[in-house]
């Protein structure tokens, strides 16, 4: 009785998220099949290269403290833990400004390709899109399914209706950019606005809840650190090798096929999230809620590979038109991939619960180290592409392993 119970809430919890976030995933491919025709692979390219180094410090400067957020009791506990998570943000965006500018007033061209105006909103765009996985984890972990879902269509439609209406006034990188940034800033005053985080904490339960988690920044951050760098080299090294309209048509596969097989993850993260933590505390293992949650994602991941694989370029062309038709082949080339990281990522949560990060960041270690040699060693795009596919595939498949023994808690 009691697991059909948790079964119905966790189905209601998971209806709820998905219904927000349908909406939300619509959104941008809606808004892709304008911005196609307004902006040159090239254009692409360069905004996804600066859009790849800002997600990577955004991750950075948070210190992961907010991947905690769950591991503090609910109320007062966890709203002075997002506090405390803000700040340490805000530091660290203040010291990413500093290193930013220093840099342009040296002179290093540190990202090629891209005008002053992008390399100054560099730091300012990591704290926002930073501030928005706070808000977007805490809604989560207190399972606020109706906020997050919000939050989300909000981000959503401000990104796409910002970058539409920058490329009619000029289609270029920086203009992608800054249409980016504007919506998740619109995101972040309407997040703040129906969650507010309240009156700062004292230094005293600042500096316990950073002392308390200090296993996030030491072990945490290194390996989302490095998966992220892992997963936004492609287009950066493509970039370097192959120039940027091939890192257009790249960021353009990855767009299409990466925003609504994440946003449908991340759904499903959301209610795993909630779900396992509660498991862990009350069973010392989620093996139940792990099986439920991998067999829902296998089943749409099969879904989609299938239809790609059999239609990958005509989908592209009939979407964007012509001049992307290659953006199709590489989503074939590509679809492997995306199947087994759409079923992995969710369930890598059980890293965080069981605490095993050190397991993580060991992985992350090898993801990296496979990244660098399939996108270096291969003469060809094509065979550059199709091993990165192939190797990212398999540390998957390892992921899977590991998540799986680790739901059973420590008995496993």
């Amino acid at each position: 009785m009691e697991d059909r119970l948790g079964n119905q809430y966790a189905w209601r919890a998971l209806a709820t998220v998905l219904s927000g976030t349908a909406a939300a995933q619509a959104i941008p491919l809606v808004g892709s099949l304008v911005l196609a025709r307004l902006f040159a692979p090239t254009d692409f390219g360069v905004f996804s290269a600066w859009l790849g180094l800002t997600s990577l410090a955004a991750v950075a400067i948070t210190g992961r403290y907010e991947m905690s957020l769950g591991l503090e009791s609910d109320g007062d506990g966890r709203r002075e833990a997002v506090s405390a998570t803000v700040l340490v943000t805000l530091l660290g965006g203040f010291g990413l400004g500093v290193i930013s500018a220093a840099l342009d007033w040296a002179g290093v061209g540190w990202l090629a390709g891209v005008d002053r105006i992008l390399l100054w909103t560099f730091a300012p765009m990591a704290v926002l899109m930073a501030l928005m996985q706070i808000w977007q984890q805490w809604a989560a972990i207190d399972g606020r399914y109706g906020e997050l879902s919000a939050i989300r269509m909000v981000q959503a439609i401000g990104i796409t209706g910002s970058q539409i209406i920058a490329g009619t006034l000029g289609a270029t990188g920086t203009s992608l950019g800054l249409g980016h940034m504007f919506g998740v800033g619109l995101a972040i005053a309407f997040a703040t606005n129906r969650m507010p985080m309240g009156a700062l904490p004292g230094a005293t339960v600042c500096l316990a809840f950073l002392s308390r988690q200090r296993r996030f920044p030491i072990l945490a951050l290194p390996a989302d650190a490095l998966n992220t760098g892992a997963a936004q080299l492609p287009v950066i090294i493509v970039a370097n090798r192959f120039g940027a309209e091939a890192a257009g048509l790249l960021a353009m596969t990855m767009r299409t096929l990466g925003a609504p097989m994440s946003l449908l993850g991340a759904a499903v993260l959301d209610v795993f999230r909630r779900s396992a933590a509660s498991a862990f505390k009350e069973r010392g293992e989620c093996r139940t809620e792990y099986l439920r949650t991998m067999k829902l994602l296998a089943l749409i991941a099969v879904i989609t590979t299938v239809v790609i694989l059999m239609f990958g370029e005509s989908l592209f062309v009939l979407a964007f038109g012509a001049p992307w038709r290659d953006a199709g082949t590489i989503a074939i080339w590509l679809m492997p991939m995306f199947a087994l990281r759409f079923i992995a990522s969710p369930l890598s949560y059980l890293f965080y619960v069981a605490n095993k990060q050190h397991i993580d960041l060991l992985w992350q270690f090898g993801l990296l180290a496979m990244t660098l040699q399939t996108l270096l060693l291969f003469e060809t795009e094509a065979a550059t592409l199709q091993a990165y596919s192939a190797g990212y595939s398999a540390m998957y498949l390892i992921y899977l392993v590991l998540s799986y023994r680790f739901s059973g808690g420590a008995s496993k």
